[in-house]
């Protein structure tokens, strides 16, 4: 337990500083990177992937239009499904660059072999089952 509240008390720094340097939270860039790859996702289909209550999700998406990065429009085919696009200020800040979370990760898990990824991977994955979560989704 001491570990995982050692990783959550982490990211809720990195996410502070992220917050200080680039203007956006862990999980405001996080809903960025997501939706700059799918483009046109609706608000539930976002609040599924991250594991999020919709309600949850609201704020963070209302903070994120506010500042400009991305909107809301409706879908082509059905006109009553709000669909999220990124900005063109939100397309700039979906990139990679050192000063985020993922770059952290990525630095980290690059050290580790394949083999102690997989078991980390299948450890967090029964954790999060254990406690409610499906981790395939």
């Amino acid at each position: 337990m001491r570990l995982l509240w050692a990783i959550d008390h982490g990211l809720q720094t990195r996410s502070k500083r992220m917050a200080a340097k680039l203007g956006i939270t862990g999980p405001q860039r996080l809903v960025v990177r997501i939706v700059g790859r799918f483009p046109g996702i609706s608000a539930g289909e976002l609040a599924r992937i991250l594991h999020l209550d919709p309600s949850t999700l609201t704020g963070i998406l209302r903070r994120l239009e506010h500042a400009g990065l991305l909107s809301r429009g409706r879908d082509r085919r059905d006109r009553r499904r709000a669909v999220l696009v990124l900005s063109a200020t939100g397309r700039r800040l979906d990139v990679v660059t050192a000063e985020t979370i993922e770059s952290a990760m990525r630095d980290v898990l690059r050290k580790l072999p394949k083999r102690e990824l997989e078991a980390t991977r299948k450890v967090l994955g029964a954790i999060a089952e254990g406690l409610g979560e499906d981790p395939a989704t």
